[in-house]
């Protein structure tokens, strides 16, 4: 049995940062800072997390702070709540979250909570489940839970339920892989499990393995090893 070529993998992750100017990173550069989450978590777990500096990392990150608490893709973007969670992520495996304002973050996230405990990505307002479950996890980790209104962010999830046990972006939409990932970790967090039909979803989920194995993220479609890792994209992404 071959090994995992370490030291590749991580060459290739710190190639692509040095390639800024490439045409693929320019027309990508306001996702950069879910790149830098995913290129880092992954050197984290090759054991290589100490390969870059973490203080021109750190440094960078506060960069994409704005004045309303939430962070961009990149320096000079729009904040939403998708980067937001993605550099207190980053942060945190830094150990770094010493240098937030947390009260700060977390008036932006609460802030984005609806009447009907959704929450929308920005200030323009699109709602998805994705938002609920990173402003739940974004809390969790800055420990500022206690700051939204918890029973209503579960209610409005329980209402993305559908009858294949499944969960969509919005009430009525198709269950996703994707979505069901972010519903299930929201509620997981919240300590709200019991809401989910284990049986009826483990079937659904289960019926995502197609003949080649692989696994789709909805029914008739064709397999996608990144469906169920889909939560950090940017808005509309799923």
């Amino acid at each position: 049995m071959g090994e995992l070529a370490v030291d590749k993998h991580v060459q290739y992750i710190l190639s692509v940062e040095k390639r800024k100017d490439s045409f693929e990173s320019v027309v990508m550069d306001h996702l950069r800072m879910n790149g830098a989450y995913w290129g880092l978590t992954t050197l984290d777990l090759l054991g290589k997390l100490d390969t870059v500096d973490a203080d021109e990392v750190i440094s960078w990150i506060m960069k994409c702070q704005h004045e309303s608490g939430g962070f961009s893709g990149n320096i000079g973007h729009d904040p939403h709540i998708l980067y937001t969670v993605s550099a207190v992520q980053v942060l945190a495996l830094f150990n770094k979250l010493d240098v937030l304002d947390i009260d700060k973050v977390a008036t932006y996230i609460t802030g984005l909570q609806n009447e009907d405990g959704s929450f929308s990505g920005d200030i323009w307002g699109e709602v998805d489940t994705r938002f609920s479950y990173i402003a739940i996890c974004c809390l969790s980790i800055l420990r500022c839970l206690d700051r939204i209104n918890v029973e209503k962010a579960v209610n409005y999830i329980l209402s993305c339920k559908n009858l294949d046990g499944g969960f969509g972006c919005t009430p009525g939409g198709e269950s996703h892989a994707g979505q069901i990932f972010c519903c299930v970790g929201a509620l997981a967090i919240t300590g709200s499990l019991h809401h989910v039909d284990k049986d009826l979803l483990g079937w659904w989920l289960c019926e995502r393995q197609v003949k080649s194995g692989g696994l789709n993220g909805r029914p008739e479609k064709l397999p996608d090893v990144g469906i169920f890792f889909e939560v950090q994209t940017e808005p509309c992404a799923l």
